[in-house]
C-alpha cells in the first residue's frame, strides 16, 4: 500500500493541470484582428471597434459573452445586415416584377394597336360605302372608339352609354336622309328617339345589331380590361412585397445570422444552412404572397385563354364596323314600314320647300358596296391579333416557372454564401447563432401556421402584418375581378348598379362566336333621352340623362356595396385568431 501511494506522487506531477476555463480560452484563441480588417474595409471607423476582445455584458443581440463589437457597432451592423437581407429578397424576385411588367406592356400595347387598327379600318370602308354620311358624321364614329378606349384605360362605367348615344344619334343623322322631303324639327328627333328607346323594343330600326355589338364588345373589352388591370396589380403587389421593412423581431434574427459572428470575431465562420432557412421561412412567409399566389396565376392564365378564344378582343373590335354597316342596311331595307310606325306614333312631319328636297341615295349601290367590303372586313389580319396566341402561349410558359416562388424564396435567399453555408459543407463546423458548432434544431417551414414553432422568431414576429394583409386582399380582389370577367361578369358594373338599386348586372354565355346569334343580356328598362338645354351638338342630337340618374331614376350612391362587404369579410377573416 505504501509502494503504491509513492507511486502516485511520482506520477501527479506528469498530469496536466485543468487549464483556463472556457472564457480564458475564448479570449486566447480568438482575436479582433480579422473583424477590424473586414469592418475597416466597409468603412466603419476603427476607433469605434475595440483592438481587442472586450466583455460583452453591453450586447443588446449578441451572446454577452467576449466580443469585438461595441454597442454603437452592434446598432451599425443591424441596421447593415437588415438591408443586406432585403436586398437578397428583392434581387431573387426582380425577374418576376420584369415578367409581369413586360406582359403588361405587351397586352396592352396589342389591345390599344388592335382598337386603333378597327378604327382605321372602318374610316378605309365607310367612305366607298356610305360615302358623304360617313364623311359628314367623321366625328361620330370616331367618337364611339374614343370611348370605348376611355373604358378601356380610365372608367369601368359608360360603356353601355356610349353604345346607346351612339346608336340614337345613328338614327338622328339617317332618319331624314331617308326623308329628304321632310323637315325634322328637334321635338320630333327626340321622339323618334324615344320611340327606339321604348321598353318593348318594338320599333328596333337597326335591327339585332345594337343587341350583338353590345354583347361582343362588353364582353371582351370587360375581359380584356379585367386582364390587364390584373397584370397591373400583381406586379405592383409583388413590388411592394420584395421591398417590404422587416419585424424588429426579424431584424434581431438577421443580426444573429450575418453579424454576430464578426462580433465574436470569427466573420469567416459561415452561418449554418438550417439557421438560415428557419430565419427566411419565419421572415419571408410571414409577409409573402401564399396561399393566394396560386388562386391569382390559376384566374390569369384562365381569363388569357378567354381573350384568345371566345372572347376574342381583336374579333369584337373588328366587328364594330361589320354591325354598325348591317345595322344601316337593316334601317335601309325596312325604311317603309319603319317610317310608317314613326309617322304614326310621333305625327307627320313639315314637308320641306321643293328646292331644298334631296334625292335619297340608291339602295342597290350601298348594298352591293358593303356586301363585297363586309366579306374582307370580317377576316382580321392585324399583327396584334396575329401575336396574341403567342402572347398567351408566353405568360402560360413564364407563369407556370413561377407558381413556386415565394414558397421557394427562402431556399433562394439561403443560397447566397453571404447568409448561409454552401450546402457541399453542411457537415463542417458552422455558425449557430451561438458558437461554432452544428445547427440542431429543426427546419420549420410549410404553411404560414407552422411558423408559430420557429425556433428564431416568436409568434408576433412571424405573423403578418397590416401592410401584408392589405396587399394580400389586392391580389384576392384581382383574382375575384379575372375569374369573373372570364365567365362574362363585370363586377365593377355589378356593384355599381348594386349601389344604385337596380341589382341587374350583366352576365354574358360563353357561346359567342363572332357573326353568330348570341344570347342575350337580361332586359334593361327604358332610359329615354333628354334634350340639351343649350342646343347639344347641332342637329337636333339628344342628349341622354345623366349617367348617375340613367339606371335608377334618382341620385347614385356614391360607394359600391359590395366590394366594401368583400373587403370587410376578408379584413375579419385575415384579423381574425391567428
Amino acid at each position: 500500500m505504501y509502494a503504491l501511494r509513492s507511486l502516485l506522487l511520482l506520477l501527479l506531477p506528469l498530469c496536466p493541470g485543468p487549464g483556463p476555463g472556457p472564457g480564458i480560452e475564448a479570449k486566447v484563441t480568438r482575436s479582433c484582428t480579422e473583424t477590424r480588417q473586414i469592418l475597416g474595409a466597409r468603412g466603419y471607423s476603427l476607433s469605434l471597434l475595440p483592438p481587442a476582445l472586450i466583455s460583452g455584458e453591453h450586447l443588446r443581440i449578441c451572446p454577452q459573452e467576449y466580443t469585438c463589437c461595441s454597442s454603437e457597432i452592434e446598432q451599425k451592423l443591424t441596421w447593415e445586415t437588415e438591408a443586406t437581407f432585403r436586398g437578397l429578397v428583392e434581387e431573387s424576385g426582380s425577374f418576376l416584377v420584369h415578367t409581369l411588367a413586360a406582359r403588361h406592356r405587351r397586352f396592352d400595347e396589342v389591345f390599344r394597336e388592335v382598337l386603333s387598327s378597327a378604327e382605321h379600318s372602318l374610316s378605309l370602308l365607310f367612305p366607298r360605302s356610305f360615302g358623304r354620311l360617313y364623311a359628314q358624321h367623321t366625328s361620330l364614329f370616331s367618337g364611339l372608339f374614343s370611348r370605348l378606349r376611355d373604358y378601356y384605360e380610365r372608367s369601368g362605367e359608360g360603356l353601355d352609354d356610349a353604345l346607346v348615344d351612339f346608336w340614337a344619334q345613328l338614327l338622328e343623322k339617317m332618319f331624314p336622309l331617308l326623308h329628304p322631303q321632310y323637315i325634322f324639327s328637334t321635338d320630333y328627333l327626340f321622339c323618334l328617339t324615344r320611340l327606339a328607346s321604348s321598353a318593348d323594343d318594338s320599333l328596333k330600326p337597326f335591327g339585332d345589331s345594337p343587341r350583338r355589338l353590345r354583347l361582343q364588345i362588353t364582353r371582351a373589352l370587360v375581359a380584356a380590361r379585367a386582364f390587364i388591370q390584373g397584370l397591373e396589380t400583381g406586379r405592383d403587389v409583388v413590388s411592394e412585397t420584395l421591398k417590404m421593412p422587416l419585424s424588429e423581431g426579424c431584424k434581431r434574427a438577421v443580426m444573429r445570422l450575418t453579424g454576430c459572428p464578426l462580433c465574436r470575431g470569427v466573420p469567416s465562420l459561415p452561418p449554418c444552412r438550417g439557421f438560415c432557412l428557419n430565419v427566411a421561412h419565419g421572415c419571408i412567409g410571414s409577409q409573402g404572397l401564399d396561399p393566394d399566389w396560386g388562386a391569382y396565376l390559376d384566374g390569369l392564365l384562365f381569363l388569357a385563354e378567354k381573350i384568345q378564344g371566345p372572347f376574342s378582343f381583336e374579333l369584337a373590335a373588328q366587328s364594330v364596323g361589320v354591325k354598325i354597316a348591317e345595322g344601316l342596311m337593316h334601317l335601309q331595307e325596312n325604311s317603309v314600314g319603319l317610317s310608317a310606325q314613326v309617322f304614326q306614333e310621333c305625327g307627320s312631319p313639315q314637308p320641306a320647300p321643293a328646292r331644298a328636297r334631296r334625292a335619297p341615295a340608291p339602295r342597290e349601290e350601298v348594298g352591293r358596296l358593303w356586301s363585297a367590303a363586309a366579306a374582307e372586313e370580317e377576316r382580321p389580319t392585324t399583327a396584334a391579333g396575329a401575336s396574341l396566341p403567342r402572347l398567351v402561349w408566353e405568360l402560360r410558359e413564364r407563369l407556370g416557372r413561377v407558381r413556386g416562388f415565394w414558397a421557394g424564396l427562402p431556399l433562394t435567399v439561403c443560397g447566397d454564401p453571404r447568409v448561409a453555408a454552401d450546402l457541399s459543407q453542411e457537415a463542417a463546423p458552422c455558425w449557430t447563432g451561438a458558437g461554432r458548432g452544428r445547427y440542431l434544431s429543426p427546419v420549420v417551414g410549410g404553411p404560414q401556421a407552422g411558423q408559430i414553432d420557429n425556433p428564431e422568431l416568436d409568434a408576433e414576429a412571424s405573423s403578418p402584418d397590416l401592410q401584408t394583409r392589405r396587399r394580400r386582399l389586392q391580389l384576392r380582389a384581382a383574382t375575384s375581378r379575372m375569374k369573373a370577367a372570364a365567365l362574362g361578369r363585370d363586377l365593377e358594373l355589378e356593384d355599381w348598379e348594386d349601389a344604385s338599386g337596380s341589382g341587374e348586372g350583366q352576365h354574358y354565355a360563353d357561346d359567342w362566336m363572332a357573326g353568330a346569334a348570341a344570347v342575350a343580356p337580361p332586359a334593361r328598362p327604358p332610359r329615354p333621352p333628354r334634350r340639351d338645354g343649350a342646343g347639344g351638338r347641332g342637329g337636333g342630337v339628344i342628349i341622354r340623362h345623366s349617367q348617375d340618374k340613367s339606371r335608377t331614376g334618382g341620385t347614385s350612391v356614391g360607394f359600391h356595396t359590395q366590394p366594401l362587404l368583400i373587403l370587410f369579410l376578408s379584413a375579419v377573416a385575415l384579423l381574425g385568431p391567428r
